[in-house]
């Protein structure tokens, strides 16, 4: 059951409403099963005996209720639930309240809204909603100070080398050290802000020498310090290496000095550490940062990590372990021996957020283990909540003593940044985490233990993840439980400087073919490598094209050959973040086990989770098959040429001044010249010409001086190529390389379309234009192939398939047309495509001066046009099946089974062949 289907279900559900039954129709709608309903309905199922009351186990409590208050009546059966009902409903027929006793949610809606909210109940078809928490005020805010701040102090100190550009930022993390500092007790409350307000000019002269022999201090152990005025002394010793070398501090003016203060006047004990990334991103040279492809992760981002890698399964055992010291205790101790690695960890995000939420279940966990010991002891016997412990599992609790310390270390953090400064912001933050940890726990249990002096923050390497052995920073052991996550640089191939192409080459060197990978495959390969056999995991952050085009059959046989799966995937969504300069790009995630993993597969998709039996590489419902190059239709289809490809120096082709001139100064030339045409003269109705010969035309068009010019022209650029297949092409300067032309009308598709189209705009040519490469045709083509080729379902499939040019499609013959799933189809289905394929024709002749660029812009298009291919849509679609699709994740599924069926068969038919073609021979 899908959702379009589900809130298609509601309404007809509203529109046909029954007292009687409703409560029956509504459980339908979500696709549970109609003999359980059925048994509901009789009475035999229905745990309540309660008049206009209903209880399923696991599923609903809902009362019907035309007396009481209905929030009264809800409020009390929430709390009255036995059989773990995930849903509590009450309703008047009028009014329609619902509590989700899983996550808390309300809804409080009149009954005739019910198919607006039809996501509430989503859990009863298989269907999670992501619940993801929002960005903290306070941490937006103190990014923008700290870049307010650092602007001004960048004016006033121009930075000329990169020892000052270094001297800046380990000035911002001391900076951000001592903020933090005053606010969490590590220092007296607002002692540093107070210092430099009272001992420090108002014009901020002064204020560089005083913070550098401030630094000094906070390095300095207390039996080293002497004759300090009380002021300074007050300040505690520091040590963790973080004031250590020394590095001269900016000079302040009136504004920075008074911009310093104001930061410092927030309350930083609210910031979550994680936050300094963002002020790093606000700091760093944009060239740099670009290079190194760092994008400030925010917290609802990262939980979309670590929820689905390792968060939601801890919390599923603590629930099944709660009343139970013994497990309890094991689940303790198994937080103490996980592991967290980042491979790219830039500064810390995700290893700081993975830190504090495996400190929070841990403090959960204690809680628990308080209070099973409070019952146990007689302090807490009517304790409803924990009511239902055995009493042997009470006994047990009476026996043992809540040790109250963390079992979670830093040193259980491991990461690999390449940038240093982000490297030193990292440990500084992890020990900042580990601080507000501290204090959370403090004040929970009374006790924890001391920030001062810093120790050690984990295991974070400077230096290259794609050249360092991961083994040597995160040591595998047998007992060890270990997790990888990240936020790696994505970078495709023509993004890539030299480095990073020789990291590809070396990650890859077993691979034949590797270069049109993005930069972020040397960690999916490197994490594959890993996790090998072994108690881990792995998911990242990614640009979606790893999961579409050629790259998908270039890495992910690998991964599965490694005898891995997918385990969970969010499909492409919006990443952003609340740094200054965001960094706003289309990402998946994708996260990796071993096969034999005991885990449910989930898919995340628009904020709805689907737990399915698979997730296939191109991250939609199906089996781990990759769509490989083909040379043939794997449907019966005619095949597609590419267009021809000059290799010519720009020499035989032709602007339309330079047509006239040469027509102009020698009319015979005008048989020479054809129309040339590609995606941007198909499209945007742009005009180009080409010189074009027969063989037998070479002495003749040889004659006119300006051609012969472009003869010798060509011939010394193909002789000057480094590609021996161009040289060879050197003695004939007339000739197109490779060419495939046929004298005949043809379909053309461009091989570029922008993505936001939902059509790909083809269209028929007569004979004797020249397709230029950036084009492809189908000569002598039936009309009902253009309905195929602009279908939407056609479109799903080349966005599933093809490869990416910055945001256009990359439409390739090879990978989106000859392996696209269509069925044989009978000559009265073709007639009915031609004829919607007529109907679009004549609505684009309708528009006669518009580009097909105007007429396909999804904002602007035609509303007849858009009918027109709406039609045909569904002409298009009926070949697949009779029943309508309800989304494009159901269309992208079914055409996925489709291909890997017709491939089968395919398998099954060569494999027929080559046992008759050797029964030929043993025979001959």
């Amino acid at each position: 059951m899908n959702i379009t289907q589900i809130e298609s279900n509601l309404q007809n559900l509203i529109k046909s409403f029954s007292r009687e039954t409703f409560i029956y129709e509504f459980l339908l709608a979500y696709g549970l099963p109609k003999a359980s309903i059925t048994r509901l309905q009789k009475g035999n199922l229905n745990l309540s005996k309660k008049d206009g009351q209903i209880s399923w186990k696991k599923k609903l409590l809902f009362q019907e209720e035309y007396t009481a208050d209905l929030h009264v009546t809800i409020s009390e059966m929430v709390k009255s639930i036995k059989h773990d009902q995930r849903f509590v409903i009450v309703t008047d027929y009028k009014l329609f309240l619902a509590a989700d006793t899983k996550t808390g949610e309300k809804l409080d809606i009149e009954l005739q809204e019910l198919p607006k909210h039809f996501d509430f109940f989503l859990p009863w078809a298989g269907m999670e909603k992501a619940q993801h928490r929002n960005e903290n005020p306070a941490d937006v805010k103190a990014a923008e100070r700290m870049a307010k701040l650092f602007d001004e102090i960048k004016k006033d100190n121009p930075v000329k080398s990169e020892a000052e550009s270094h001297a800046l930022n380990v000035f911002l993390t001391r900076l951000l050290f001592c903020f933090f500092a005053e606010d969490t007790h590590i220092f007296l409350d607002g002692q540093f802000t107070n210092a430099i307000s009272s001992h420090t000019a108002a014009d901020g002269s002064d204020l560089n020498t005083y913070l550098e022999k401030l630094f000094d201090i906070l390095d300095t152990a207390g039996k080293n310090r002497t004759n300090l005025p009380a002021y300074l002394d007050a300040f505690p010793y520091v040590n963790g290496g973080l004031f250590r070398h020394r590095h001269a501090v900016p000079l302040f003016s009136r504004k920075s000095r008074q911009l310093t203060i104001d930061a410092g006047e927030l309350n930083w004990k609210d910031i979550n550490p994680d936050i300094f990334g963002s002020m790093f991103q606000g700091v760093i040279d944009p060239e740099k940062r670009g290079s190194l492809g760092a994008h400030y992760t925010s917290v609802p981002n990262i939980m979309k990590v670590i929820e689905p890698l390792f968060l939601d399964e801890l919390k599923e055992e603590f629930e099944k372990a709660k009343g139970n010291p013994k497990k309890l205790q094991e689940l303790l101790a198994r937080l103490g021996k996980i592991k967290i690695f980042d491979p790219a960890c830039g500064s810390g995000n995700f290893l700081i957020i993975a830190y504090k939420e495996l400190r929070r279940l841990e403090m959960e966990i204690i809680r628990h283990l308080q209070e099973l010991q409070k019952i146990a002891s007689g302090f807490n016997s009517k304790s409803e909540q924990l009511s239902f412990i055995p009493k042997a599992q009470l006994s047990l609790a009476a026996s043992f003593q809540v040790e109250l310390f963390s079992r979670i270390q830093l040193s259980q953090f491991f990461g690999i940044e390449i940038d240093d400064f982000a490297h030193e912001i990292a440990q500084l933050s992890l020990w900042l985490a580990e601080h507000q940890m501290n204090l959370e726990f403090r004040r929970e249990f009374g006790k924890s233990s001391p920030t001062l002096p810093l120790k050690e923050a984990g295991k974070i390497v400077c230096g290259n993840a794609c050249r360092l052995v991961w083994e040597d920073v995160c040591p595998k052991k047998e007992a060890d439980e270990i997790y990888i996550l990240g936020n790696p640089p994505y970078l495709g191939s023509s993004m890539q400087n030299k480095e990073q192409k020789d990291d590809l080459r070396v990650v890859f060197s077993k691979f034949k073919n590797y270069k049109n990978l993005d930069y972020i495959a040397c960690w999916i390969k490197k994490g594959s490598d890993y996790i090998k056999g072994f108690t881990s995991e792995f998911a990242f952050v990614s640009t979606n094209s790893i999961c579409q085009g050629e790259q998908v059959a270039l890495l992910w046989p690998y991964v599965f050959e490694n005898d891995q799966q997918i385990g969970f995937a969010h499909t492409s969504f919006n990443w952003s973040n609340s740094a200054k300069s965001k960094a706003n790009v289309i990402v998946i995630i994708v996260g990796v086990s071993n096969i034999g993993v005991n885990k449910k597969k989930k898919l995340f998709t628009n904020g709805i989770n689907r737990t399915i039996n698979n997730i296939s590489p191109y991250l939609v419902e199906g089996a781990n098959i990759t769509v490989n190059r083909r040379g043939i239709p794997i449907s019966r289809i005619p095949k597609m040429l590419r267009g021809e490809s000059p290799a010519d120096g720009g020499n035989l082709v032709l602007s339309e001044n330079e047509k006239d001139e040469l027509i102009q100064s020698n009319p015979n030339a005008k048989k020479y010249i054809r129309r040339y045409i590609g995606a941007k003269e198909f499209i945007r109705g742009e005009t180009r010409w080409c010189l074009w010969f027969d063989e037998s035309d070479w002495d003749t068009a040889s004659a006119i001086p300006q051609i012969k010019q472009r003869f010798e022209k060509v011939s010394k650029f193909r002789k000057e190529s480094t590609t021996s297949s161009t040289k060879i092409l050197a003695d004939k300067p007339f000739m197109f390389k490779q060419s495939q032309h046929k004298e005949e009308d043809m379909l053309v598709v461009p091989r570029n379309s922008s993505i936001r189209r939902k059509y790909i705009p083809c269209g028929f040519l007569s004979k004797g234009i020249i397709i230029s490469d950036n084009a492809q045709a189908v000569y002598n083509a039936e009309s009902y192939l253009f309905g195929v080729i602009s279908s939407n379902i056609h479109t799903i499939w080349v966005r599933a398939t093809a490869g990416r040019l910055k945001l256009d499609f990359r439409y390739s013959s090879a990978l989106s047309y000859h392996t696209f799933p269509f069925p044989p189809i009978s000559d009265q289905r073709k007639q009915e495509i031609t004829q919607c394929v007529f109907r679009i024709l004549e609505e684009r002749e309708r528009h006669s001066e518009k580009t097909l660029a105007q007429l396909y812009d999804p904002d602007k298009m035609p509303a007849g046009l858009r009918e027109a291919h709406r039609q045909n849509d569904l002409a298009i679609e009926r070949c697949y099946r009779s029943r309508p699709f309800e989304s494009d994740e159901e269309r992208l599924e079914y055409l996925f089974k489709l291909y890997e069926k017709m491939i089968e068969e395919e398998k099954v038919k060569n494999s027929l062949f080559e046992k008759e073609k050797k029964g030929r021979k043993v025979n001959n």
